[in-house]
């Protein structure tokens, strides 16, 4: 780690950035961007203590401020559709020539056609001898640019996507999200620790009717499913702007709720509760997928293809689960203990999240 970076800050020396990106069939941008520590000071002024020395202290406090300059002086557009684009904020530095880089990584979602253009505006202001040497590469070849104060502007044929490459990725992007959602998964736990129960005189008590314990299960899961797929499409699509605080609070309220109403319930009947509450779900899946953005021409499809891919995840924790619970829904310590005790560890999580996201 760099825990002092020496600048002759009062004496620019020749400035020159870096951009190396690749662009995959879906679409895709991955790449980093690379601009001088000197550069960065020029514009953004990070020499907090102004003493001509710069610490990583220093460099990494405005990581938010680097970020936030990179994504208004870079734009990528492709068939006359603006490019989702997403700066991760600096990672690392690295040497070139005797010169320290900050390297920032980025992606941006294109659509699958069309000829690509960047717009670029960093440093011109502060420095009109700057310039940024741009690599980009396709599954075909690299392509290489150099940006300067006359020439801010390039446009770039690439191989056209594949509309089954962007829906397998998109599938795939839906299954990691349900695996790596730990609210949602703990919301359909909840829901189905009791599935294999009835409630009788005030008590849990086994389900002999196998039948029963699926129907219900595909009654639940069904109503989780329909109604996060809802919000899941209106919200990406833009028909709903929610805020994004108050559906990560709803989500941690329904898992409290879920979980608390299996040690005291208030309601047997859990399939409207089910959709009501995975309408909020719903709505913090899209807040994923707005964050890994839509290619501009392939919207709907990739919508439809991390859906099926939440689907893919959650029918997989359920055929894990469920056999699982229907084996100890057999036992008395299940009935007494271990559904209830759970239940309660799953409450005290989610009124953890709860209080965090208030």
């Amino acid at each position: 780690m760099i825990s002092l970076i020496s600048l002759p800050i009062t004496a620019h020396q020749l400035s020159t950035g870096y951009i190396i990106a690749n662009l995959d069939q879906s679409g895709r941008i991955t790449g980093e961007w690379q601009l001088g520590l000197t550069d960065l000071e020029l514009v953004l002024g990070l020499d907090a203590d102004q003493n001509g020395e710069l610490t990583w202290g220093e460099v990494t406090n405005r990581r938010a401020d680097i970020a936030s300059y990179l994504a208004e002086h870079m734009h990528i557009n492709r068939g006359q559709l603006a490019c989702t684009t997403q700066f991760q904020g600096l990672e690392r530095l690295e040497d070139h020539a005797d010169a320290v880089y900050a390297v920032t990584d980025f992606s941006a979602q294109c659509p699958l056609i069309g000829t690509l253009s960047i717009d670029y505006s960093a440093i011109f202001d502060k420095d009109d001898s700057h310039e940024v040497v741009v690599n980009i590469s396709d599954k075909d070849n690299t392509q290489s640019f150099v940006l300067d104060e006359s020439q801010r502007h390039i446009k770039i044929d690439l191989a056209e996507g594949s509309g089954w490459v962007t829906f397998k990725e998109f599938v795939y992007q839906g299954i990691i999200h349900i695996l790596i959602g730990t609210d949602h998964i703990l919301f359909l736990l909840a829901l189905l620790l009791p599935c294999v129960l009835i409630r009788k005189d005030g008590h849990w008590q086994r389900n002999p009717q196998l039948k029963k314990v699926l129907s219900t299960t595909v009654w639940i899961v069904s109503a989780f499913t329909l109604a996060h797929s809802v919000t899941l499409t209106a919200t990406a699509i833009g028909w709903i702007v929610p805020s994004s605080r108050w559906v990560e609070f709803g989500i941690a309220v329904s898992v409290l709720f879920a979980a608390l109403n299996n040690v005291k319930p208030i309601i047997l009947r859990l399939g409207w509760l089910t959709f009501g509450f995975g309408l909020l779900h719903g709505m913090g899946f899209a807040g994923v997928l707005g964050e890994l953005g839509l290619p501009g021409d392939q919207k709907l499809l990739s919508i439809l293809a991390f859906n099926v891919g939440v689907e893919i995840g959650q029918l997989a924790i359920v055929l894990v689960a469920l056999p699982i619970l229907i084996l100890l829904g057999k036992t008395l310590i299940y009935r007494r203990w271990l559904m209830p005790g759970a239940s309660l560890v799953i409450g005290v999580i989610a009124l953890n999240w709860a209080i965090e996201r208030f």
